[in-house]
């Protein structure tokens, strides 16, 4: 009985570590989202934008520590283009 208790509470705290890693998945997005609707809004100069873009990826890498490459690979070309189509940089 102590055995199975054991095994339910292990599942128990990996589905609420996947719970816990969704969520913060999510607020990333928001706050990703958020940022291109920014930037393409026109309202931001490039500094700017590119500061919104380094504040993004340190949030980033609160929420997910050791994750560099994959906010690089993921996020960043997203905010690059989006930076280019806004201040005409082609």
């Amino acid at each position: 009985m102590d055995r199975a208790l054991t095994e339910q509470e292990a599942a128990d705290q990996y589905r609420q570590a996947v719970r816990e890693e969704n969520r913060r998945l999510r607020y990333l997005r928001f706050l990703v989202d958020l940022a291109l609707l920014e930037i393409r809004s026109g309202r931001v100069t490039k500094p700017q934008a590119e500061k919104m873009v380094e504040n993004i990826r340190s949030q980033a890498l609160q929420l997910f520590p050791g994750k560099e490459l994959a906010f690089d690979l993921i996020y960043r070309p997203r905010f690059r283009r989006a930076i280019t189509e806004t201040f005409q940089l082609h």
